[in-house]
């Protein structure tokens, strides 16, 4: 039940719950995540050292406010940390890159990087010049919520001079893994975890995977959740042994950098013996330069056990016509024989939620219907 107007909250704990978030569904039925005075002041805390967040600072922020990324990575530690938070009604890419000439911090998903990219393109030569100013001058930009593809943080980095600060999170830890806000930013990677965040990456027998080899992020700390609400076998099943299992599939490099190969359930894809990353099919798919987006599945099969398959939107306006026998063709010059898709349907849209993630089993859905 809500308080009172002014009703004093005297006698609250660190323990206590102070936010609930539910999980974002793109794997599963959303649960409510309950998170704690103390997981929100620790994540705060930890994303403003890590990122330089202070009072000179002014977000402009045109994220979600249910979820994670809009309300505590982007808001309550911008806001904690003395800075200052423009808030749009919704994204529109226009307004934000009008918006970056008075900001200092953006923050967004993958699909905003995409949509700006495709305002850019669009945009006459003075436009382009004085947007591409404006993203230079920024002290920072984020990318989060999904694995940004290295070819938009290619063509980000042609424009504002550095790819965006990429790190890994999810609504039960909030940011675990960070690059460094100075210093080189690997492209495709989340970077080390963030002081006081135990991160490990581990294979299905709970030992640590050697540099390179797949394995599950697994996460323990102060800004690990509490539990899903009323669901206490879903928050039983999350942990072992204390600590967080996320679902998603990466590797670490030597010097502890970690690459994301996409979430264990809907992304690592098991065909004919082999485990294929479907993040690894689409990058290779997106670098086609007629496609715009590209999205990967397995579906049922009796002998391959999942059957490769994928859908693109195509770019508007085409320089020349592309069917997917070319889009086929380019695959196989790429990838090992047993990742190219086996089939390819071309789509006016993929299906997203409103952080712009892919609904995968809709798209599954779609494509065993097509």
């Amino acid at each position: 039940t809500l308080a009172p107007a002014g009703a004093a909250f005297a006698g609250r704990e660190a323990g206590d719950g102070a936010l609930l978030l539910a999980t974002s569904g793109t794997t599963g039925k959303p649960k409510g995540a309950l998170l704690t005075h103390a997981n929100l002041a620790t994540q705060a805390r930890l994303i403003g050292a890590a990122w330089g967040l202070s009072e000179p600072d002014r977000l402009l922020h045109a994220l979600p406010l249910h979820h994670m990324h809009g309300v505590v990575i982007a808001l309550l530690s911008t806001l904690l940390a003395g800075g200052c938070v423009e808030l749009r009604p919704r994204f529109d890419a226009v307004e934000v890159w009008d918006g970056l000439a008075r900001s200092t911090v953006w923050m967004g998903v993958p699909t905003m990087v995409h949509k700006l990219l495709e305002a850019h393109d669009r945009a006459d030569a003075a436009t382009r010049a004085r947007w591409a100013a404006s993203a230079r001058a920024l002290r920072l930009a984020v990318s989060g919520s999904a694995a940004l593809p290295v070819t938009l943080a290619a063509r980000w980095s042609s424009i504002a001079g550095q790819i965006p600060l990429e790190r890994f999170g999810m609504t039960e830890v909030g940011v675990a893994l960070s690059n460094p806000l100075d210093g080189p930013r690997q492209a495709g990677f989340v970077g080390p975890a963030l002081p006081g965040v135990d991160v490990r990456v581990v294979d299905e027998s709970g030992r640590a995977v050697a540099p390179g080899e797949p394995g599950e992020i697994q996460v323990r700390g102060a800004t690990v959740f509490a539990g899903y609400l009323d669901n206490p076998g879903a928050t039983e099943r999350a942990f072992r042994d204390g600590w967080f299992l996320t679902g998603d599939t990466a590797t670490v490099d030597a010097g502890g950098a970690v690459k994301i190969l996409g979430r264990t359930s809907v992304d690592i894809l098991k065909s004919g013996g082999y485990k294929l990353s479907a993040l690894e099919i689409e990058e290779t798919l997106r670098e086609h330069p007629a496609v715009a987006e590209a999205a990967v599945v397995g579906l049922p099969d009796e002998t391959w056990g999942q059957r490769v398959e994928g859908a693109v939107v195509l770019r508007e306006p085409m320089t020349q016509p592309v069917t997917v026998d070319d889009l086929t063709r380019f695959c196989r010059e790429r990838l090992a024989p047993y990742k190219v898709p086996r089939r390819l349907v071309v789509m006016s849209d993929l299906p997203r939620n409103l952080l712009g993630k892919v609904l995968k089993a809709e798209l599954a859905e779609r494509l065993q219907s097509s």
